[in-house]
């Protein structure tokens, strides 16, 4: 690096300085990551901007890659089939007796969700204009209505089959099957922290309780939902018995939630497929342009070692995996905050990897913590994204409701914890149905 133009620390200052007085002016944040990358290239001489253009097309050359646009549409095919109302109608069964009935079926209708769309931000959009304003009618405060739609929608990043899950995969190289057994356990014990809270403020604020459901109405939920359910047993369960990669298994709960909403339920005409399709294709254009200069943005980190450098200093603190595991929750935390999940898993998972590797920390157990911490950035401002789409849904805010989803929040950081200090809460399932993923 001895030639080059600018020294690890100047291409650093440049590279954020420009990228955040970007974000400061509203430009969004995957034009600020491309733009922020040009002044480097123009004044390094041995680059030039058409690195810009490579580097994007090089990251969009991956196979990988394609199973973001197949699950978006996979969860937009559901919703036109009304798959939705069969799983709340099943949601309702199980837990509408619980104290907070309908917030009770919000988060189970997430969990489920989650299994099905892997976008934390299409099961806010759905669940809040399902949710919100029916929560309202029935007494609940529009505030908690807001925090819980919002909070529970983060699951489907971590529940199988997750998005966030693909990239990371794709970009770091890790078993994308591993991933998704990883992040059961985590996901659901997420989901019961957020049903716990509920619980609670139901008790203090006497919210209203649907009659329990007769064994009839359980059975004949159950029938209608579990063709809908079978979509994340699919996926998980074709990649762990090598019938698909993570692409082909995406492309298969396509064709399974087609043949569900077209055939099988009926109720997704040609007209509402078409719409499905032409939407799925808009969310994955925002999410892949993303993608594509976010990993310009971190190949000039790795260009100039930056990482290297940044890592240097921390490396010598002789932190074990417990303590670099909770730099490393720490770091995603506040980066979630300000930053989109898929850029800072391009830009800051690649560059806490070493760290971790450097430690014996398992790649799988890196990623659960790096994701779920991220997670925790869709309900943060000044990001938030499933708390803007939430509030946007109510029409307040973003401050109004900012209250109790930190209530929310509080439990979950205890999942993080637990993660963090357990790493087999993570890892059990991994190693009992595929050992060799995991190795």
């Amino acid at each position: 690096m001895s030639s080059a133009l600018f020294s690890p620390s100047e291409a650093a200052l440049v590279l954020f300085g420009c990228f955040f007085l970007l974000l400061a002016i509203r430009v969004p944040v995957a034009f600020a990551l491309g733009l922020a990358s040009l002044p480097v290239l123009v004044l390094e001489p041995r680059l030039s901007p058409m690195v810009l253009f490579n580097e994007t097309f090089k990251t969009y050359n991956s196979f990988i890659l394609l199973a973001v646009p197949f699950f978006l549409l996979t969860a937009n095919l559901m919703n036109a089939g009304g798959i939705t109302e069969r799983i709340m109608r099943l949601s309702r069964a199980l837990v509408g007796h619980f104290p907070g009935g309908l917030a009770q079926i919000n988060v189970l209708l997430s969990v489920f969700f989650a299994g099905i769309s892997g976008s934390a931000s299409a099961d806010a959009a759905g669940q809040g204009k399902l949710f919100i304003e029916a929560q309202v009618k029935e007494g609940y405060d529009l505030s908690f209505s807001i925090a819980v739609t919002a909070v529970s929608a983060v699951l489907a990043v971590i529940i199988p089959p997750s998005i966030l899950m693909v990239v990371w995969g794709g970009v770091i190289s890790t078993s994308i099957g591993a991933m998704y057994l990883a992040g059961i356990v985590p996901g659901l014990l997420l989901g019961l922290a957020q049903m716990a809270t509920v619980h609670a403020y139901a008790v203090r604020r006497n919210y209203p309780v649907y009659p329990r459901a007769d064994m009839a109405e359980l059975v004949k939920s159950a029938g209608v939902a579990i063709p809908a359910l079978m979509t994340p047993v699919i996926i998980v369960g074709g990649i762990l018995l090598g019938w698909f990669t993570a692409t082909e298994s995406a492309a298969a709960a396509v064709l399974y939630a087609a043949g569900l909403s077209l055939f099988f339920y009926r109720e997704m005409g040609f007209k509402q497929f078409i719409a499905a399709v032409l939407d799925s294709g808009k969310l994955s254009a925002v999410a892949l342009f993303c993608v594509g200069t976010a990993s310009v943005f971190g190949w000039l980190l790795a260009y100039y070692q930056i990482p290297k450098a940044l890592l240097s200093n921390v490396q010598t603190w002789g932190m074990g995996v417990i303590g670099v595991g909770l730099f490393i929750a720490a770091a995603f935390l506040v980066v979630g905050c300000f930053l989109d999940a898929i850029p800072a898993i391009i830009i800051v998972g690649t560059t806490l990897q070493p760290l971790a590797q450097s430690v014996g920390m398992h790649p799988v157990h890196f990623a659960i913590v790096g994701i779920l911490a991220l997670a925790f950035g869709l309900v943060t401002p000044p990001y938030g994204m499933c708390l803007m789409i939430s509030c946007a849904v109510a029409k307040v805010p973003l401050r109004f409701a900012l209250k109790d989803t930190m209530i929310m929040v509080v439990p979950m950081l205890f999942v993080l914890l637990a993660v963090i200090v357990f790493p087999e809460i993570a890892l059990f399932l991994p190693r009992l149905f595929s050992p060799e993923m995991i190795n």
